[in-house]
């Protein structure tokens, strides 16, 4: 079944999060190489696709998992989660629509 997880980052937290993006991005490259990833990206602190120092306000991934522990395992382990970069995260069930 697909999963959203959906996380918000903590405020000043733009430098963390760079350091940690490599981790991050290799831990979602193995979702695409099992072909359970859907999408990843995160969300512009500004309405900018490039926001600069504001920063991003947190992160939406949606893949397939085996269940909602399973996914929040994978969520909980996420690099950007050991360095402090996120205060929150969700995971709900996702059921895809469209296209």
């Amino acid at each position: 079944m697909l999963y959203a997880i959906i996380a918000a980052d903590r405020p000043g937290t733009l430098q963390a999060r760079l350091e940690a993006r490599p981790d991050h991005l290799a831990r979602l490259q193995a979702l695409v190489e099992a072909g359970r990833l859907v999408l990843a990206g995160p969300h512009p602190a500004i309405d900018a696709p490039d926001p600069g120092p504001a920063g991003f306000s947190g992160s939406l991934v949606v893949a397939e998992f085996d269940s909602l522990e399973e996914a929040q395992r994978w969520a909980d382990a996420d690099p950007y989660v050991a360095a402090g970069v996120y205060e929150r995260v969700t995971v709900k069930p996702f059921v895809r629509v469209l296209p």
